[in-house]
């Protein structure tokens, strides 16, 4: 078991003191204010890779509104490893993404690349966290309130990369590297923040040396929209984008059954053997269907976790963190 830093920003409303995990519920601070976002440190002990749902959170410390206390700044930036920033799916309680960051770093880590040993930010948006693993437990509604969340939060999450862009650049200065992980509902946050980036005149400029978009719950033809929406400027933001898709994902039937349009991460994206829309050197779009290096039934959305389930997938994670030379582009069958 291991005992875990995880730095957080998050746009949920405390309801109590900064410094109490439980003050995080699931309503948002107002949408065009920033100033409310609270940044801060949070220490999760017990993570187990071999539990599914380990880890609890210890103590928070350091809160501020706005933006990371200098001190704490400081070290994310002398940390001297890559850092990881994680933006969560839906049915995420603030405990729950915090944790889930947690695990996601040790399980990077446990791949044996050094450059999968990083430091990890999450943003925690706020999902309810409610179960909704699969029909018949997934329930339209609280699936709504979630998206409903994720884009109210898009803003937020913009404003969220500006605050972290100068210790990004700072931390890619001393020769490392930087990712973003979103997963799920998070790549419609994230979707949202992009397009949100660019709507407020900020500027094209490498955020993330590659970005792993895994089991994304987003509209299918996102790369492709016209007039900078969704994610067709995410491109602008890294240099790589990694999309990995599996019509097994469970959790993402429900999804195509409310929003009427095949997901990201469900068929990969519209167009995907087209290489003028998604030239190799940039693109990955990883088929994940036929992995089975993992129990695929337990717990009940298990399909739709692989990229923290199967080793098979953590180590194609790992080799594009280390900037494996003879990693494949274009479209990939694992």
């Amino acid at each position: 078991m291991a005992n875990v830093t995880v730095y957080f920003a998050t746009n949920r409303v405390a309801q109590g003191p900064t410094t109490d995990w439980h003050s995080y519920r699931a309503d948002i601070v107002p949408p065009t204010d920033t100033s409310q976002i609270t940044y801060a440190t949070a220490f999760v002990q017990g993570t187990d890779l071999a539990v599914e749902g380990s880890g609890t959170i210890a103590t928070i410390s350091h809160p501020q509104a706005g933006g990371f206390q200098t001190g704490v700044a400081q070290d994310i930036v002398g940390s001297g490893k890559n850092i990881l920033v994680f933006i969560h799916g839906f049915a995420n309680s603030f405990a729950d993404s915090i944790t889930r960051a947690a695990y996601n770093r040790e399980w990077f880590a446990a791949s044996g690349a050094n450059a999968a040993d990083t430091t990890v930010i999450v943003f925690s948006w706020p999902s309810s966290g409610q179960l909704i693993a699969a029909p018949p437990h997934l329930l339209p509604d609280d699936y709504l309130r979630d998206q409903s969340q994720a884009g109210r939060s898009a803003f937020h999450i913009a404003s969220f990369f500006g605050t972290l862009q100068p210790l990004l650049t700072q931390a890619r200065n001393q020769g490392r590297r930087v990712f973003l992980l979103a997963h799920s509902m998070g790549n419609f946050a994230l979707a949202g923040a992009v397009e949100s980036w660019f709507s407020h005149n900020n500027p094209a400029v490498t955020l993330f040396d590659e970005g792993f978009l895994a089991a994304g719950d987003e509209r299918w033809d996102s790369f492709t929209l016209p007039m900078g929406a969704r994610l067709s400027r995410l491109r602008d933001l890294t240099p790589r984008i990694s999309v990995y898709y599996s019509v097994r994902d469970i959790a993402l039937y429900l999804s195509v059954s409310v929003n009427l349009i095949p997901r990201l991460g469900h068929e990969g994206p519209m167009h995907k053997t087209d290489a003028a829309l998604f030239p190799p050197t940039r693109f990955r779009i990883l088929d994940c269907a036929e992995v089975n290096d993992y129990n695929m039934l337990n717990p009940p959305d298990a399909s739709h976790q692989y990229y923290r389930r199967s080793p098979k997938v953590r180590a194609d994670i790992a080799a594009a963190m280390r900037n494996d030379p003879g990693l494949p582009g274009g479209l990939i069958r694992l």
